[in-house]
């Protein structure tokens, strides 16, 4: 007998909008919490990659940040964003991490599970009900980028994706090209507009 296998469901990845992203950032108040969502999303890291970051691998003078064999057992480099810099120095200065860039009490490297409790706790506060982890961070990054006009290749190699069909994912979720197509319900009350009709009244009515 052949048996036919069921098709596995194809999800969207779950995307924050920049709002969301600010307001999460915003509302996460202990600063080595704070520098990790930043450095999350501004770097579109793994989880894995961000606790087994070490500081020799954050290069300031170069804006780079080097990930050492990560998935696949690749090495690649990513940008340092310009903005966490200032967060950077400061979340250095206070907490003085010796090896890693984020630590645990012993100066081991820091628990993935610690990350999903405190941002769980940042999304409640950012009143953002649906259901984040640290890899939305890394799909929002992807997803803004594409948005910003970013080329899928070059998001490719900062996310160290080996095939580019990972990548395409996010076109299926980047607005960039739905954002010139229009409702019809806006061209209807544009036109309403056009004839001298009152389109808000139309609406706050309902008849």
């Amino acid at each position: 007998m052949e048996l036919q296998r069921p098709k596995k469901s194809k999800k969207l990845p779950e995307v924050l909008s920049i709002e969301e992203i600010l307001r999460l950032i915003q509302v996460t108040h202990n600063l080595k919490h704070r520098a990790i969502i930043t450095l999350l999303y501004s770097g579109g890291l793994r989880i894995g990659e961000l606790i087994n970051l070490k500081l020799i691998d954050i290069n300031i003078n170069r804006k780079q940040i080097h990930i050492r064999q990560s998935k696949g057992r690749k090495d690649r480099y990513i940008v340092l964003s310009d903005s966490f810099l200032p967060l950077f120095q400061n979340y250095y200065l206070s907490y003085l991490p010796k090896v890693y860039f984020v630590e645990g009490p012993k100066g081991t490297s820091y628990s993935a599970s610690s990350v999903r409790k405190f941002l769980k706790r940042s999304c409640k506060l950012a009143n953002i009900k649906r259901s984040i982890t640290p890899h939305t961070l890394r799909h929002s990054y992807a997803t803004h980028l594409l948005e910003q006009g970013v080329g899928l290749r070059h998001i490719q190699m900062l996310l160290g994706h080996s095939k580019p069909e990972t990548t395409m994912i996010y076109t299926h979720v980047a607005r960039k090209d739905l954002m010139q197509v229009k409702s019809p319900l806006d061209r209807a009350l544009d036109d309403l507009n056009k004839n001298g009709k009152n389109s808000q009244k139309f609406l706050i009515l309902g008849k």
